[in-house]
């Protein structure tokens, strides 16, 4: 029995107008046959009063939209149209299960965690992660930076590295894996911090209950750094920098189907000496 919508909307990389406008026109049709108003979000404001957002894209999609779909608590549904599309629920040839799962109401979702990020008096949420690392561009150009890791006021490390990576279970298959760090299921309530690149023989990622506050102080007062969310330099750093991360009190949901599988997931995503 369809489970009647409120309003559902579509979001994909305009850069790529042509080749998703016949199936964002598929899906409001075969919603509006069902009840639904459909509306395509070109705006951060169109999803306001969405109950659903069918998100057209690799990760890098989805993770433009996530952080203000969980501000408004709008539920994604991923469909790969990208190159590795982890975070996608659905691939490209799978777009009728999509639509006729969401239609049908007779889905689960899945509940992931956000990062909350503070900095010189601003707030940043992050679905993969935070990297706090050196900048590498122009007459900013900066080596490797000394920095001091605290776990609810306890020294974890001191580092000389990069940067730092601070990840969710959902980032931890992204560039934390790629800089030694271990995967964690998303069902986990921890995070993981990894340093990239660090000098030392000793330094190694460390996964900490998701309660926590982690802060990170650099102890080269003035050493240039750029503040990385989901991918996107978000500023760059002066003097004294000190980042809080501690787990959003709101989290996003992703609609799942029922063969939903984590590890064959990641197996098929990332061995990729196996394709």
């Amino acid at each position: 029995m369809y489970n009647k919508l409120v309003k559902a909307g579509i979001y994909y990389n305009k850069n790529y107008l042509t080749e998703n406008k016949p199936y964002s026109e598929k899906i409001t049709k075969s919603l509006e046959k069902h009840g639904a108003t459909c509306v395509c979000v070109n705006d951060y404001c169109d999803l306001d009063g969405l109950d659903i957002l069918f998100v057209l894209g690799g990760d890098g999609t989805i993770l433009n939209v996530a952080s203000e779909c969980a501000r408004r608590g709008v539920k994604i549904i991923g469909v790969n149209y990208g190159h590795l599309g982890f975070l996608a629920e659905f691939e490209r040839e799978k777009l009728d299960d999509a639509i006729e799962l969401v239609c049908s109401g007779n889905y689960k979702t899945e509940k992931r965690s956000l990062l909350e990020v503070e900095y010189n008096g601003k707030s940043y949420l992050a679905l993969n992660d935070l990297v706090v690392q050196r900048n590498t561009g122009g007459n900013s150009f900066s080596n490797t930076v000394r920095f001091q890791a605290k776990i609810d006021g306890s020294i974890v490390d001191n580092f000389a590295a990069d940067g730092i990576i601070v990840s969710t279970p959902t980032g931890s298959t992204a560039y934390s894996l790629s800089a030694g760090g271990s995967v964690l299921t998303p069902d986990l309530n921890a995070f993981i911090m990894t340093p990239i690149c660090a000098h030392s023989l000793h330094s190694r990622p460390v996964v900490y209950n998701d309660n926590s506050l982690l802060e990170i102080l650099t102890a080269d007062d003035s050493t240039p750094l750029n503040i990385v969310i989901d991918g996107i330099v978000v500023c760059g750093t002066g003097k004294n920098t000190f980042v809080k991360v501690k787990k959003s009190p709101i989290f996003i949901e992703f609609i799942t189907g029922s063969g939903s599988d984590f590890f064959n997931k990641l197996f098929i995503k990332l061995n990729i000496w196996s394709k």
